[in-house]
């Protein structure tokens, strides 16, 4: 029970999981997990990443400024690990679902959400997320057989995540 979304895309995958996530809250589905908006600042700047908590109205900014010439990544890991720990007191919960932006570079090195999904699977709670089309070995390995691909279609994404989610 881990659906997952092949991103194509910059930035096509926060909006399918985020859209999914919307529309599965006005529907009344308990959710845990996080959905990423990037906001543009200005044209000589990358956009600001931030992290939307599902199961409240928190928002963790996830990016760093590192100036106009930097190169590096610009994840901020402490934002991050503030998100999953918000998102772990949503899990105990017992949410019908947990939906996980995306399982990236952190979520391959065993941070992030990656020990959330675990958890998750483990409590029989369905996990959906996306996956950058360059760390699909690295997720499937993680997932096993586990894992169930996904059209990138926000409605059957949806009729998958009702079929699956946990009885509230």
């Amino acid at each position: 029970m881990l659906g997952y979304v092949v991103s194509e895309g910059r930035g096509e995958g926060d909006r399918l999981i985020h859209a999914v996530a919307t529309r599965l809250r006005a529907a009344g589905v308990p959710l845990a997990g996080a959905v990423q908006t990037n906001e543009d600042r200005d044209p000589t700047r990358k956009c600001d990443m931030d992290l939307h908590i599902l199961s409240g109205h928190d928002v963790v900014r996830i990016s760093q400024d590192l100036g106009r010439l930097s190169r590096g990544c610009r994840l901020d890991p402490d934002g991050l690990e503030r998100a999953a720990g918000l998102v772990a007191a949503a899990l105990a919960d017992g949410p019908a679902l947990l939906i996980v932006n995306k399982f990236g570079k952190q979520e391959i090195d065993g941070r992030g959400f990656r020990p959330l999904i675990g958890d998750a699977l483990a409590e029989g709670i369905p996990v959906l997320t996306a996956v950058n089309r360059g760390n699909v070995d690295a997720f499937l390995d993680f997932a096993a057989d586990l894992a169930e691909p996904l059209p990138g279609d926000v409605d059957a994404i949806i009729a998958w995540c009702m079929a699956h989610r946990q009885a509230a």
